[in-house]
């Protein structure tokens, strides 16, 4: 996005929280990444109007994405997995101050293993956001898609990574990402052309896609 259009944007979001102020400075401070703020106002408009039951989140890193979703809707039971132990331990701090624990479950394992369990007792969730490495996108679509209720919606971060995915010059693309990026726009294809989905990509934040799920089949023929 276009830095000029991206601050103008920013600037007009309304006032946030003391607490939304803190995450993102303790964020910034340990280098770990959460979404923007432009992003983040958009998936919490997208929940405001789904308004879902069940949130699954692939990636806490420390809670504030979770938190986030409980603040734009707080009757939905957020579940939300994470694999890095400082950020699991922190995220469940972060979660502890707010006194979110009843509505936000946070695991402690690798996303597949843990959606692999979720799959296993036939869990259900109306609404998945994925934003956890990326080169394992496409497995994590597979997996949601099995775990996603009728009319439910599959968000994934981080999509156009950093206009990376654009760029007809591999040369300018710094070598430690070019597999990413090719992994990336490997995942946008499959996404876009998925026939159970109908999906946009959004040039907001770093790419947001939102991909929903069309119907009419069980979850074993998916």
């Amino acid at each position: 996005m276009d830095e000029q259009l991206k601050h103008y944007l920013e600037q007009t979001l309304p006032t946030q929280q003391e607490w939304v102020l803190q995450l993102e400075e303790q964020a910034i401070r340990n280098q770990i990444p959460i979404m923007d703020s432009v992003g983040i106002n958009f998936l919490m408009q997208l929940i405001r109007i789904k308004e879902p039951k069940r949130i699954l989140e692939i990636g806490t890193a420390i809670g504030y994405s979770a938190l986030r979703m409980n603040e734009a809707y707080p009757e939905a039971d957020i579940t939300t997995i994470e694999r890095d132990e400082p950020r699991y331990k922190q995220a469940l701090e972060n979660i502890r101050i707010q006194e979110k624990q009843e509505k936000i479950h946070v695991i402690f394992d690798d996303a597949l293993i843990a959606m692999e369990k979720l799959i296993e007792t036939g869990e259900q969730f109306n609404f998945i956001f994925i934003d956890a490495a990326k080169g394992q996108y496409k497995r994590f679509f597979e997996l949601a898609n099995q775990l996603l209720a009728d009319s439910g919606l599959i968000i994934t971060d981080n999509v156009l990574f950093r206009g990376y995915v654009a760029s007809s010059d591999t040369d300018n693309i710094p070598k430690r990402y070019r597999k990413m990026v090719e992994k990336l726009r490997d995942y946008n294809t499959f996404i876009m052309n998925h026939p159970n989905f109908t999906s946009s990509i959004i040039p907001i934040g770093d790419g947001v896609a939102v991909s929903e799920y069309l119907g009419g089949q069980n979850v074993e023929q998916r």
